[in-house]
């Protein structure tokens, strides 16, 4: 059921990761996505997963719960595996009709295969982590350069604060509405593929239009509250780095730098 997915939710703690800046983990997440697309080989990878592991039980988040998270994402997971895998260059190790598979196509289907659930499973530990208004704080401070050009910085935080925000409920949602469509003798999960996505369609427009009366609710809301941008805007909570901080960013700068000297090695 939908209701075991994780995604977009936040788990309150007092464990070192939670303590961290918002920007702190922003930066963090962006130089682990480096590292992750510069790693080439076992042991680059292996290193960044005890990274991600090291983090991950620093914060107290269950690998089952990073594993739940990936739910959704299962079917581009196995596509992107199969792509990789039957049409790998090389030289073929087995060939059926027109497919083949190679000892380069295995080893990308693999690296691929873990390159997407470790960029997944570190996407989620920022939101884990981080409550939504922290997080549109962070990515807000780190984005101010960009006000200089006229771009509406606070309100693209705050759109992508409250999608984050709204996974879980449109979730939960989503679930209601399946479990109340299978009371009715709907099937989602038997017959053929069109008859699958024809059965997606009463479930589809009850959660659009929930979806649009959930968003006008909350303009309404915000309206009512006198919001009207950034302009002006303080905050309750300063923002500041602690030593904490720049031992996060200390140890991002080494984990960066060690994939670049496994990589240089081939490693």
């Amino acid at each position: 059921m939908l209701k075991n997915v994780t995604l977009g939710q936040y788990f309150p703690g007092d464990t070192p990761v939670h303590k961290l800046d918002p920007r702190t983990k922003l930066i963090f997440l962006i130089g682990y996505i480096v590292a992750l697309f510069l790693a080439k080989n076992w042991a680059s990878y292996a290193l960044i997963f005890i990274t991600l592991a090291a983090v991950s039980y620093t914060a107290h988040i269950k690998p089952k719960t990073l594993l739940s998270g990936l739910k959704p994402l299962l079917f581009i997971v196995v596509f992107t595996a199969l792509i990789n895998l039957l049409y790998g260059p090389g030289e073929p190790l087995y060939t059926f009709w027109i497919f083949r598979i190679t000892r380069q196509g295995i080893h990308n289907a693999v690296f691929m295969v873990l390159r997407i659930m470790m960029l997944v499973c570190g996407t989620f530990m920022l939101t884990y982590t981080t409550s939504p208004l922290s997080l549109t704080d962070g990515l807000e401070l780190l984005l101010n350069p960009l006000k200089k050009i006229k771009l509406p910085v606070h309100e693209l935080s705050m759109m992508m604060s409250i999608a984050l925000r709204f996974i879980p409920t449109l979730i939960e949602e989503t679930d209601k509405i399946m479990s109340a469509q299978k009371a009715r003798g709907a099937a989602f999960d038997t017959g053929k593929l069109t008859d699958r996505a024809r059965a997606l369609l009463p479930l589809l427009v009850p959660l659009f239009v929930g979806a649009f009366r959930r968003a006008d609710e909350l303009a309404t809301a915000m309206e009512c509250r006198c919001y009207h941008g950034g302009e002006g805007r303080t905050r309750m909570k300063q923002l500041r780095f602690a030593g904490i901080d720049f031992a996060a960013f200390a140890l991002c700068a080494l984990l960066i730098a060690a994939v670049c000297v496994l990589r240089h090695f081939g490693l």
